[in-house]
């Protein structure tokens, strides 16, 4: 398993480019087989390459260390690329540089990035049914809805901390949060999920109130003490579906993987239990070998996988 850290193009057609020198190495011209040795072309058609989300998104960074293990243990040469906001993976997706990515959300949260660029892009399957987006404050914040969040501002130092400025919630919290609730008097700080992260850390040992952008799951609800506020205008919206998309013609030229990932799914208590190995009890230091320790907790898990794609 490689990581880089290539910078993606920011235009489809250069993307286009970087999927031809793709397809010169990694035989991706629609050869029958995945496994070297294949029928077809005969050219080497095990080379993937991963994008990771930005910023350390847990779910997706779970969801891609598994299937690096997994791919690698039946051959396949993986690179773990972490390739920009999430503008930028999708257009690298669509434009052939990255094989795959695990962390598409939709049909909201990520749906204008499907509205622009679906067309040269597959789905392959949900993989996980119940993803939220949510605001969160600490559990002994004063406040237990947004409706209220502009009334006691200043006890939150007047700002909501937010996380990337591509990301989806970050949209629907300037376009949907924000003027629903009346916060435009709140400064909303657009960093890095990192930076969220560190400063809601500073805040609760400090006992001070904070407000965050934040989504389920993520381990920060197991880490810190945190509650949701609730949301009954609905501008956060409902329950969405985590999916894997791939760069189009990607299910032609690996068919025995799509076919495993068209399975693939990870139940509520499986992705809490691989994000708990992998970011409270190791830190987000060490994901191979998180993913290790919870394949041995699961020694059935890819069997499953292989038995559901072959039906």
């Amino acid at each position: 398993m490689r990581r880089g850290n290539r910078k993606a193009p920011t235009t489809v057609a250069t993307g286009t480019a970087a999927l031809l020198a793709l397809a010169a190495c990694a035989g991706g011209d629609g050869g029958n087989g995945d496994a070297p040795g294949g029928e077809g072309t005969g050219e080497d058609l095990t080379k993937v390459t991963i994008a990771l989300p930005p910023g350390g998104w847990p779910e997706g960074d779970a969801a891609s260390y598994l299937w690096a293990n997994l791919l690698e243990s039946e051959g396949y040469d993986v690179t773990l690329e972490s390739g920009g906001d999430m503008g930028v993976i999708y257009t690298a997706v669509a434009g052939g540089d990255y094989d795959l990515f695990f962390d598409a959300w939709l049909p909201i949260t990520h749906g204008t990035y499907l509205d622009e660029y679906g067309d040269d892009m597959e789905r392959l399957g949900v993989w996980y049914d119940d993803a939220r987006l949510t605001i969160a404050v600490n559990e002994d914040a004063p406040i237990a809805s947004l409706e209220e969040l502009a009334d006691s501002a200043d006890g939150f130092d007047n700002r909501i901390v937010g996380i990337e400025p591509g990301a989806g919630l970050t949209r629907i919290t300037k376009e949907a949060v924000i003027p629903t609730y009346g916060l435009e008097g709140m400064e909303f700080v657009e960093s890095s999920t990192q930076a969220m992260l560190a400063e809601l850390s500073g805040a609760i040992d400090a006992g001070r109130d904070v407000v965050v952008t934040l989504w389920r799951p993520h381990w920060a609800y197991d880490a810190f003490p945190l509650r949701d506020l609730e949301d009954p205008e609905g501008t956060l919206g409902g329950a969405e579906n985590i999916e894997v998309v791939a760069r189009a013609g990607f299910a032609e030229d690996y068919p025995q993987l799509a076919s495993w990932l068209e399975a693939f799914t990870l139940t509520g208590d499986q992705l809490f239990s691989l994000e708990e190995i992998m970011f409270n009890q190791n830190g987000g230091e060490d994901p191979e070998g998180s993913v290790e320790q919870w394949l041995e907790e699961n020694p059935d898990y890819f069997a499953s996988i292989k038995a559901a794609a072959a039906g």
